[in-house]
């Protein structure tokens, strides 16, 4: 629970439906109790708004109750990769050709498409039951609907639908009830981007307020967050906040190395009038291939039961592999994992018949040979995340330099 105020049963109840489209409270709560009382007022620019404390901002974003709202969000995101080709295609980036327990309109490998390049999405929501977001491209539209028990998507390019309901689970692998939320996947808009930051608070996080701004017509304060540590890859996050509702109209992350944002996502336009019903409806048309959630989830447990027995599914936990093991806390944490042997080529960008050509092309244009206590290995690079994979196969990653990544695996 957030420090700032204590709660009747009406208010409390107003703060758990907040909870779904704010930032959550226990998280701004942890965030808030870091920042000191100095006050870091915030500077005159244009528009002119009182002066507010990074506490007071902070605050503000967890004590926001928008639930409904619809607009076009711009979300651009230069990690600094090559273009993925027929990496995207092997696999690299959970794309791929269809197949087998794979569907063109599956959220989960979809939403994967935000992580690099330029998007423009359209986002509604209308309460705790009703989303939905879609992203526009020239000539197609990919859309998630969470409508009431239903989660539906919809990629028009190929005429392929998704179909979801809460007994079902809104994810493919079949496990627990989901169709409360939509489908989670990459990070697409400031309020959902500004959640994961904000649970990188504490004593490792400086919390300022950095002037004012307009942002889609509405004025808004900046809330800038940096690590205090050094080592990291992350110069600072900065969060424009609606002056009027508290709620995060646009993200922007920026390396430490300087240049452009890695990911820079915002609203240019914005409603906080509730959607029209219809917005939420949707119903396949005559032609178009549904695949049901259950169903593919039997295919994919199918597939996974024929794979190597080091890449089992027994052997993936949460989305990772076995025995993670993370050393150092905050905005310098790195994961250290074991490689299944398959992987162990990457050391030294050789490949291994688990990982396609043109994948591990794609690799080795990202690598660098280093070499240390531990022996030697590959560092493959992007403007905000490293990774190195040593030649005994494990690997080391985090959004830290390379030496913070050499020096990890000295230690380890």
């Amino acid at each position: 629970m957030a420090p700032y105020a204590s709660e009747d049963s009406e208010s409390a109840a107003r703060r758990r439906k907040a909870v779904r489209y704010a930032v959550p409270v226990a998280v701004v709560g942890l965030a808030a109790a870091t920042i000191g009382l100095v006050p870091a007022l915030a500077d005159s620019g244009d528009p002119d708004l009182p002066d507010i404390t990074a506490r007071q901002l902070i605050e503000k974003i967890a004590k926001s109750d928008t639930e409904q709202l619809s607009g076009t969000v711009k979300i651009q995101t230069d990690l600094g990769l090559p273009s993925l080709g027929g990496a995207a295609g092997g696999g690299l980036m959970g794309g791929g050709e269809r197949g087998g327990g794979k569907s063109s309109a599956d959220p989960q490998s979809k939403l994967t498409e935000l992580a690099t390049g330029s998007h423009t999405l359209r986002v509604a929501a209308d309460g705790a039951d009703r989303q939905k977001l879609s992203i526009l491209d020239d000539a197609s539209e990919y859309s998630v609907i969470h409508n009431g028990d239903d989660v539906w998507a919809y990629d028009s390019k190929s005429d392929e639908a998704y179909h979801a309901t809460q007994k079902q689970g809104a994810h493919s692998d079949g496990s627990g009830d989901h169709a409360k939320k939509a489908p989670k996947g990459v990070p697409a808009t400031p309020k959902e981007l500004t959640d994961e930051i904000l649970k990188a608070g504490g004593d490792t996080t400086s919390f300022t307020v950095d002037g004012t701004s307009q942002v889609a017509g509405r004025d808004a304060y900046r809330l800038q967050i940096k690590p205090k540590q050094s080592g990291s890859t992350v110069g600072a996050v900065t969060v424009s906040v609606d002056a009027k509702t508290g709620t995060p109209l646009k993200f922007s992350l920026t390396p430490a190395g300087g240049g452009a944002a890695v990911v820079d996502a915002g609203f240019t336009k914005v409603d906080f009038a509730k959607p029209a019903a219809s917005t939420f409806d949707f119903k396949p048309s005559k032609g178009t291939k549904v695949t049901e959630a259950d169903e593919l989830a039997k295919t994919q447990r199918s597939e996974r039961g024929a794979m190597p027995k080091d890449l089992k599914a027994d052997k993936l936990k949460a989305g990772g592999l076995d025995d993670v093991n993370v050393i150092g806390k905050g905005w310098t944490s790195i994961a250290e994992l074991k490689l299944p042997k398959e992987a162990s080529g990457l050391a030294a960008g050789k490949g291994s018949a688990e990982v396609p050509p043109d994948a591990q092309k794609f690799l080795n244009s990202l690598g660098d040979q280093v070499k240390g206590e531990f022996g030697s290995g590959t560092v493959y690079s992007t403007r905000l995340v490293n990774v190195l994979v040593t030649e005994d196969g494990k690997a080391y990653a985090g959004a830290v330099t390379k030496d913070a990544l050499v020096k990890a695996a000295n230690a380890g």
